[in-house]
This record gives structure tokens, C-alpha cells and sequence, in this order.
């Protein structure tokens, strides 16, 4: 009896140690996102101010997206064969984070494109070791659940953040002190990193090694689910395009369009902690529910008034809420402990050259035909279907904690 209440009180100490660091891993993201998703939420408007064309703004948040992406395929790689995390992981999020206030004294839209680029640069950087990191911990709490939890408190921070920014473009009526004031939430990411690298020095040890999972190649089901999330990351419209569109069809007041973003960082939130709880409960199948409601979301943002639009920033919080919790928890149970970092690399590498191919070609057609815009987004992203189901019939219950 003493034995064994023994045993559940260490299980318990390393539950709540490994809960610790989920949030504090989260509180790291909720201040990062302060940060960089106000800017998002802002920087189409802030081209289209200092010059910029619809064309421009999709190519600058395309090419941005396949630098944050597909630079990761390379630090991926690099941070599992050096180990050394936490350098890769702080030196990244310093990039990240202070690109965004130096925007405020961008005078011209090609150095406000660099700095855009140079932030995403640095998400590059960190994002496979921090992933690899947090799907050690993500073991005892379930992986979708603690991926949930950690993008939930990312997108609080990615609703304060333009909220933020919504106040000063009230208050000043200036994008410059909008992006300047950004500096605080950034310095204070940096600083909880900082602490949580003194806590957890070795985050790999809160997962249990396990040799028989090593694996020389990934398999076949992971590159079909590479395919299938490409073909949602082809079809996605980055939030820039859709402030664009806002601002210049006048649909809605410009001190409303950081503030729809904060919405839909709030339904992202939402829909991560439902949607990795039911991955945890119910594994990939859940995954088609939430590809179809991506793909509406387009037709709803670009060929609709106010009121469809909103429904359709609804739709596009879940799919982003998707991207960044189930997406990735489903990356973790494919993907050998001692490769994660790399898996993590590839996966987003191939996601962030699908998202600029899309982003690119959708800014160019914005410009000729809406409804060839909302046409390509939808197709692109039901295609994803049936590869998904090509995974499900491969992987059986194997992908879900419970198989």
C-alpha cells in the first residue's frame, strides 16, 4: 500500500512538472504573439499605407511564410544532431520578436518587407527545437491536449496583441507607435524563455526513452500527411490578404480590422483545446471536419459583405487553431522521439513552400477575379481529403494515443 502510494505521488511530481512546463512554454508563446500577431495583424493595411499593391503584400507574406518554414528543415536537423535546444530555441525567438517593434521606423514598404521577412526568419529558427521540446512533454499529458493547451494560450496572446494595437490606432491614428509599443510583450517572451531554460535545462527527459521506436527513414504516412496539409497550406489565405481586401473594398473601419484578427485568434484558441482534446480521444479522424471548415472560409472573407465575412474569420480561427495544435500533435505520433526536431523541420518545410506558392498565386489573383481567388483556395484545400484518408487507412489506430 505504501508502495504504491508512493509510486502515484511520483507520477503525480512529474504530471505537474511537466504541466509547469507546457505553460510555461505557452506563456513564452503568449507574449511572443503579442507581439508578432499584432504586427500580422496590421502589416497589409501598413503596405498598402506606405505603397504597396495587393500583389506585393501577397508575395511579401508568402515568401515570408516559406522563410518561416522552409528554413526549418535545416535548424530542424541541425538541432538534433547538436542538442543544443535551448541556444537554438532563444536565439531564434530574439530574431522573432525584435524585428517586429523595429517596423516602426520602416519608411518604406521594401525595408518594412525585409524586417516581415527577418521576424519570420527567426520563427525559422526556433520553432522545430521548441516543438521538439514540447512533444517530450506532450507524452503523459496527451499530445493533443498539451498542444492544445499551448496554442490556446498562444492565441491570447495573439488576441491581446491587436487589441492592443486596435487602441493605439484609435488613440494616435499612427501604425508607427503601433508597432513601437510591441517592444514590452517582446522583451517580456524573452525574459520567461530565459527562466524557463534555468528550470528545465533537459526537457527531453520528460519523455521516457524508447529505442524501438528509432527509425532510420520516415514513413510512408508521414509524407501522405505532409501532401494532405500541403494542399491546406496551398489554399490558405494569409490574414494579410484578407485586411488588404478589408481596407480597400472599405468593408469594414481600419480600427476594426486588427480587432477582427483578435477574434479570430480567439476562436483559434477555442478550437485548439476542443479539437486536441478530441485527438486525443478519437485520433486523425477528426481531421476532415476541420480541413472542410478551412476551405470555406475564403468564399466567405472575399466574395461576401460584413456579416459572411465575420463567418467566414470564424472558419479560418479554426483552421489556423488546427495548423498550429492538431497538426503539429499528429507530427509527434508519427515521428521517432530522437527525430522530432528533423520531423518537425520537413513537415513545415513542405507546409511553408505550399503556403507561398498559394499566398503568391492568390495575391495575383485577387487582382484579376475574387471568385477565381475563393475557387482555387476551395478546391486546393478539399484535396486534401482523400490523402488524409490514405493516412487513416495506413496508420489505422496507431495514430491516436489510444492505439
Amino acid at each position: 500500500m505504501i508502495a504504491e502510494q508512493e509510486k502515484r505521488r511520483i507520477m503525480k511530481e512529474s504530471s505537474n512538472r511537466t504541466l509547469r512546463f507546457v505553460l510555461l512554454l505557452g506563456a513564452v508563446s503568449l507574449f511572443a504573439d503579442m507581439t508578432y500577431e499584432a504586427a500580422r495583424s496590421i502589416t497589409g493595411p501598413y503596405l498598402a499605407v506606405l505603397g504597396a499593391g495587393a500583389t506585393v503584400v501577397g508575395f511579401v507574406a508568402g515568401f515570408g511564410e516559406l522563410v518561416g518554414y522552409g528554413l526549418r528543415i535545416v535548424t530542424g536537423f541541425v538541432s538534433d544532431r547538436t542538442h543544443r535546444y535551448w541556444l537554438i530555441t532563444i536565439t531564434g525567438y530574439a530574431v522573432n520578436l525584435l524585428a517586429v517593434p523595429a517596423l516602426a521606423l520602416a519608411g518604406r514598404w521594401e525595408v518594412a518587407a525585409i524586417l516581415m521577412m527577418t521576424e519570420r526568419f527567426g520563427k525559422a529558427i526556433r520553432t522545430p527545437a521548441r516543438d521538439a521540446m514540447l512533444s517530450h512533454a506532450s507524452r503523459d499529458l496527451g499530445r493533443g491536449w498539451a498542444f492544445g493547451v499551448h496554442e490556446a494560450m498562444d492565441q491570447i496572446g495573439a488576441m491581446i496583441g491587436p487589441a492592443i494595437v486596435a487602441a493605439v490606432l484609435a488613440w494616435k491614428g499612427s501604425y508607427r507607435y503601433g508597432f513601437a509599443v510591441l517592444v514590452v510583450p517582446a522583451l517580456l517572451a524573452l525574459t520567461v524563455l530565459v527562466v524557463t531554460r534555468i528550470q528545465y535545462p533537459r526537457p527531453h527527459a520528460l519523455e521516457p526513452s524508447s529505442p524501438s521506436k528509432r527509425a532510420v527513414a520516415f514513413s510512408p504516412a508521414f509524407w501522405l500527411y505532409l501532401a494532405a496539409v500541403s494542399c491546406i497550406a496551398v489554399g490558405f489565405a494569409d490574414y494579410p490578404l484578407a485586411a488588404f481586401h478589408m481596407k480597400t473594398t472599405g468593408i469594414v473601419a481600419d480600427k476594426w480590422i486588427p480587432l477582427i484578427y483578435a477574434g479570430a485568434m480567439g476562436v483559434d484558441a477555442l478550437s485548439a483545446l476542443v479539437f486536441g482534446r478530441l485527438y486525443d480521444r478519437k485520433g486523425a479522424s477528426i481531421l476532415p471536419i476541420i480541413f472542410v471548415a478551412s476551405a470555406l472560409s475564403a468564399p466567405l472573407v472575399f466574395l461576401s459583405g460584413a456579416g459572411m465575412l465575420m463567418a467566414g474569420m470564424v472558419l479560418w480561427g479554426i483552421g489556423m487553431g488546427a495548423q498550429e495544435s492538431v497538426i503539429r500533435a499528429v507530427v509527434a505520433d508519427i515521428v521517432p522521439p530522437d527525430r522530432r526536431a528533423t520531423g518537425y523541420g520537413i513537415f513545415n518545410a513542405g507546409f511553408g513552400v505550399a503556403w507561398f506558392c498559394g499566398s503568391a498565386l492568390m495575391g495575383v489573383l485577387y487582382d484579376r477575379s475574387l471568385v477565381a481567388l475563393a475557387a482555387f483556395s476551395l478546391a486546393s484545400q478539399l484535396a486534401s481529403l482523400p490523402l488524409i484518408y490514405f493516412v487513416q487507412q495506413r496508420l489505422g489506430k496507431t495514430i491516436s494515443l489510444k492505439g
